[in-house]
């Protein structure tokens, strides 16, 4: 695959990121028309079940369409969502069918975007391209709520002209994303094959594997990350903090570790390397605690967050396919996915109801545990896997 094929699929993935970072500001948005953080949850509970359903719909479609243009309707969907939020002037159940075609969007270009660039790229190089694709995945949903809240807070536009612009977004990554499969010829052996619904047939088989801890964590895990970043506007309100500052410090931080130390990562062995990860990672949610003693304290917690989430993912990611039987190892990482989904769009209804029920601090409370929960699967994976190496012994 030629170099400028890659970065056209690189630039329309920053690009239909911008559309899930853009979610961060959806409690601004609701307090705008008189709501909070209940009406986030409700949309992103939409987002949940659209996810589900973009699942199922690319191991369906993607190779008769080509993984491409999956992904260029995924992206295609996000717009509509957002053009669906932009255009309501007050709080209706409408809210979440804009956030079902969120999710539904962001939940095939999740899944199709990486499959058409793995299918053009060598196993050797694989490593390569993906850890590029990360990077600008993740500076896509850290550039939105910046960009979005300079048009906000310079332009002078509402949050619902700044999602009109990212629905503008999407679509351009839309039609990025349906000249790259036009244009960046793909292996004839490289075509993918129906999935249909065997991935959920194989529930019970990954369920009796370590393959279940992994896939488990990534569901933890995406709590933390959405409870922090979704919810960063309410955490840092009456504070005099900026979330915006918040989300910057954590792309930067992605970006930059996802260069810097992936290469240590990978070398170094996955089991104790997750723990580490997520150690830091818990530091970064205790830092939480501490926003309203100024900035330096929310950029504390961003890097934390940031090397640690940032990093840990890609790690249980592959204990999730090296943990399964070779025979489900497609079906570990669907189900891996799925997870991660119920913790990003699942995650913020329940944090919704405690951030205007119980308080923000009650709300961290349970962003800590899901956190120390993660670790705790992390430590007793690595109890069964020294187990049973003193029994093989």
């Amino acid at each position: 695959m030629r170099t400028a094929h890659a970065y056209l699929l690189f630039v329309a993935t920053l690009l239909t990121s911008m559309g899930y970072g853009a979610t961060f500001l959806l409690t601004e948005h609701f307090r705008a028309l008189g709501g909070s953080e209940i009406e986030t949850g409700t949309t992103l509970g939409g987002a949940m079940l659209g996810t589900l359903v973009g699942v199922p719909l690319v191991g369906w479609f993607a190779w008769r369409l080509g993984a491409g243009r999956m992904a260029g309707l995924g992206a295609l969907l996000v717009a509509c969502g957002y053009l669906g939020l932009a255009s309501l002037s007050a709080l209706t159940p409408l809210i979440g069918v804009a956030g079902f075609f969120i999710g539904l969007g962001w939940g095939i270009f999740f899944l199709a975007a990486p499959m058409a660039l793995s299918m053009r790229v060598t196993d050797q190089d694989r490593g390569f391209w993906f850890t590029r694709y990360g990077a600008f995945q993740m500076g896509g949903i850290g550039l939105s709520p910046i960009a979005a809240s300079a048009l906000i807070n310079q332009a002078g536009l509402n949050t619902g002209q700044a999602f009109g612009a990212v629905a503008l977004v999407c679509l351009l990554a839309a039609l990025l994303l349906a000249l790259f499969e036009a244009i960046a010829v793909r292996p004839v052996a490289a075509a993918v094959k129906a999935a249909g619904t065997a991935w959920v047939r194989t529930l019970p088989a990954l369920l009796r594997t370590r393959a279940m801890y992994p896939i488990l964590m990534v569901g933890l895990g995406a709590c933390v990350f959405s409870g922090l970043l979704t919810f960063q506007t309410s955490l840092v309100r009456g504070t005099g903090l900026q979330a915006s500052t918040f989300f910057a410090a954590y792309a930067i931080t992605v970006v930059a570790s996802r260069f810097l130390l992936a290469p240590v990562i990978g070398r170094a062995k996955g089991d104790h390397v997750a723990v580490i990860l997520l150690a830091i990672m818990i530091a970064g949610v205790i830092v939480a605690f501490g926003l309203a003693y100024g900035v330096l304290v929310q950029i504390a917690s961003a890097i934390l967050l940031g090397v640690g989430y940032g990093l840990v993912y890609s790690v249980i990611q592959t204990q999730a396919v090296n943990d399964a039987p070779a025979e489900h190892r497609n079906a570990a990482l669907t189900w891996f996915v799925v997870a991660y989904f119920l913790g990003i769009f699942g995650f913020p209804m329940l944090g919704g109801w405690l951030i205007v029920h119980v308080g923000t601090n009650g709300f961290l409370v349970a962003v800590l545990l899901f956190a120390m929960a993660e670790i705790a699967l992390a430590l007793l994976r690595g109890q069964r896997l020294a187990a049973r190496s003193v029994q093989a012994i």
